[in-house]
């Protein structure tokens, strides 16, 4: 029955929100609450992670440069140290050729610095580099103390002869025999079996036999700057737990993490952890566990620090991987520190719950007050739209009644309750009238009845001229006093509109609605008018299509349809246009489709019929009710001629002259197929015969 009002729109409004002012106002009050909150919730979490991340990654950044710091320190107190002994009296006197038990002496003086120190080894070499005297440690034997001793590498010894005044110790990676030539008690830290790791670079090995060694070799001199030797002292790194937890003290000391997070400290050698504090179950230290091929890769290979998260042996931590280099450049290793994640992810967690249930506390609080707002809004205009359609179903004396509401709805609440007073009492004295005007037309009637034909032709228009100048004057009556109240309703609505603005936007459909049912009732009483004095009176002249006029009717009887078991069924065949206006084609065919669905209480087929005539169109509008008497015959098309309690018997009637008007006519009858049911014809032409008025500007009828 035609796409309706939104058929050319590509977006549809859902049926439960165009046809409910009160699903409009509930939309429109809780949309803000349940699309903007939840956003705002995503945003500020999104925004919340981000600079969680930022925060924790900054945080674990000093906390390597603080760890860098205290390395830098550890490798400059081996260099100093070992530069104080290499410039001590007692070194130098004892290199003099010629001193009684040089060796002994001097082994012994190493062995008392290197513990004053705490160095893990201090080794004397001559300026050739052939070692002369080592700092054992206690309850090594003299054969011990000098076993294994190796020349120094030449090319170290030559550097180190120019170099005086670099008092820094540097790394440098040794092999197994290297180390056990420098300090043979310190072997026993190698051999760190590496544990399987996952994510790992795969390898062949299965231990790390490599020694990594901070070490300062430094020159001796006499009082004339002679080179009388060479002293190397230095630590070995290799499981040297008290260095490892001496940096995870001074970065992490007790409390300054919150939230129970464990803050860990690690070395590595290549990628093996030689030594850490992190635990890989229960005390047994992660040492010989690998670092992941990520990371490996970022450090190691392409020197940058690693400032991310980071899977380490059993947990997620906060991690920084810096690359460590030996005394030529070469990244030999990496020194880390970090910090556990989870309590920091939990209490994020904790706090994004805590924001969720501010936000869903305000939501739901918004939404109460918003549905009761939006309450003292649709609530009258609900109650105003059951009114119309108690008032439509015939119940005439269905009123708004007073409203709790002040504003400008229960104001139009109150002027609708008055209009309806009034439309029912002009209705009265329309109906007292009408019966009047039969009882005289009757009596003139009884003294016609002897006049010849020609005399009762005039009878007639005498008769027609009598209930047209009473009619006259009893709706210039109800135009003066109906005018009124749709003046004060017009009025109202467009203040409503000026007060609310951009607020009347989710109504804006129920108050144009408004706005046709005081033109409607404008142009009925207007049309009364024009039946009563049909030379003053016409519309405009607009060449119509037959069938798009019909559509839009049955869009306008939807909701009577749609409240009935009737079957609607088109037969299209007009394609003439019809010359006739617009409005009052539209009162003449949905007159017939009501008085047609009036007269199938119980349902039945409504049959729409539709095709071209010489010159113009014709529509046949076809129904299965009880078709019309012969009593019904004879005054179809007579004023205040009804068949129903509730009606005024003008529709027919105002029907008939609205086509008249235009050289049409409208013909009844009963179906002849057999079958019950009236069968009503409106003939229409192209060219329709001039009209005996013209509009005015604002689209009133008035004279020529």
């Amino acid at each position: 029955m035609g796409r309706g009002l939104n058929g050319g729109s590509p977006w549809r409004t859902p049926r439960w929100l165009a046809t409910s002012v009160r699903n409009k106002l509930l939309a429109m009050a809780l949309l803000p609450l349940l699309v903007a909150f939840p956003l705002l919730v995503l945003a500020l979490a999104v925004w919340s992670n981000q600079a969680y991340d930022r925060l924790l990654i900054t945080k674990v950044q000093s906390d390597l440069a603080v760890a860098q710091g205290y390395f830098d320190q550890v490798l400059t107190e081996i260099g100093s140290g070992t530069q104080g002994v290499a410039d001590s009296r007692a070194l130098a006197d004892g290199l003099r050729p010629g001193t009684p038990d040089a060796r002994e002496r001097l082994s012994a003086h190493l062995a008392t610095e290197r513990e004053r120190l705490g160095l893990d080894f201090l080794v004397l070499y001559d300026p050739g580099g052939q070692p002369l005297a080592r700092g054992a440690p206690p309850g090594l034997s003299l054969e011990d103390r000098r076993a294994g001793m190796q020349a120094q590498p030449r090319a170290l010894t030559e550097s180190t002869q120019t170099r005086r005044d670099r008092a820094k110790a540097s790394l440098l990676v040794l092999e197994r025999p290297a180390l056990q030539a420098l300090a043979p008690h310190l072997v026993s830290r190698l051999g760190i079996a590496l544990v399987p790791t996952r994510n790992a670079t795969p390898t062949q090995r299965s231990a790390e036999e490599r020694a990594m060694v901070a070490q300062a070799t430094l020159p001796v001199t006499d009082a004339h700057g002679r080179v009388l030797g060479l002293l190397s002292g230095g630590v070995l790194l290799n499981q040297n737990l008290d260095f490892i937890d001496h940096i995870n003290r001074i970065v992490y000391p007790d409390g300054s993490l919150p939230f129970s997070s464990q803050g860990t400290a690690t070395l590595f050698l290549d990628d093996v952890r030689i030594t850490t504090n992190v635990r890989l179950f229960q005390d047994r230290r992660a040492i010989g566990t690998r670092v992941s091929q990520a990371v490996r890769d970022t450090v190691l290979r392409e020197g940058r620090t690693w400032l991310d998260l980071a899977f380490v042996v059993n947990d997620w931590y906060v991690s920084a991987y810096q690359p460590v280099a030996d005394a030529h450049g070469t990244r030999i290793g990496m020194l880390y520190v970090g910090f556990t994640e989870a309590p920091f992810r939990l209490v994020r967690y904790a706090m994004l719950a805590l924001i969720g249930l501010i936000f869903g506390g305000v939501m739901a609080a918004s939404a109460w007050f918003s549905l009761r707002w939006a309450r003292s809004i649709f609530q009258p205009v609900q109650q105003m739209n059951l009114t119309m359609q108690r008032v439509e179903q015939g119940q005439d004396g269905a009123r708004v009644g007073p409203l709790p509401a002040r504003d400008e709805l229960g104001e139009l609440a109150g002027h609708l309750d008055h209009l309806l007073d009034t439309i029912d009492e002009k209705t009265r004295a329309l109906q007292r009238w009408a019966d009047e005007l039969d009882r005289k037309v009757a009596e003139r009637t009884r003294e016609l009845q002897a006049s010849n034909e020609s005399l009762q032709l005039a009878q007639a228009q005498l008769v027609k001229s009598e209930k047209l100048a009473a009619i006259g004057q009893l709706t210039a009556s109800i135009a003066h006093e109906i005018n009124n109240p749709i003046a004060v309703m017009q009025g109202n609505l467009d203040l409503i509109r000026d007060t609310l603005g951009a607020a009347t936007a989710p109504v804006t459909g129920e108050l144009r609605l408004l706005d046709q049912q005081v033109e409607r009732m404008r142009i009925i009483v207007t049309q009364l008018l024009q039946y009563a004095r049909p030379t003053e009176y016409a519309g405009y002249v607009e060449a119509l299509s037959l069938e798009r006029t019909l559509d839009d009717c049955l869009v306008l009887v939807g909701h009577l349809l749609s409240q009935t078991a009737i079957a609607v069924v088109r037969e299209r065949g007009a394609t003439h246009p019809v010359g006739i206006n617009r409005q009052e084609l539209q009162q003449v065919i949905i007159n017939l489709l009501i008085n047609a669905i009036q007269a199938m209480p119980e349902g039945g087929s409504l049959h729409l019929v539709t095709r071209d005539v010489d010159g113009g169109a014709e529509l046949q509008v076809i129904d299965s009710g009880c078709g019309l008497g012969e009593a019904a015959f004879e005054r179809l098309f007579r004023p205040f001629f009804t068949t129903k309690n509730d009606g005024n018997g003008l529709g027919l009637w105002i029907s008939q002259g609205l086509v008249e008007r235009y050289g049409g006519r409208i013909d009844a009858a009963n179906r002849g197929d057999g079958k019950r049911g009236a069968v009503f014809t409106v003939r229409l032409f192209t060219e329709p015969r001039a009209p005996e008025a013209t509009p005015t500007n604002d689209g009133r009828p008035g004279p020529r």
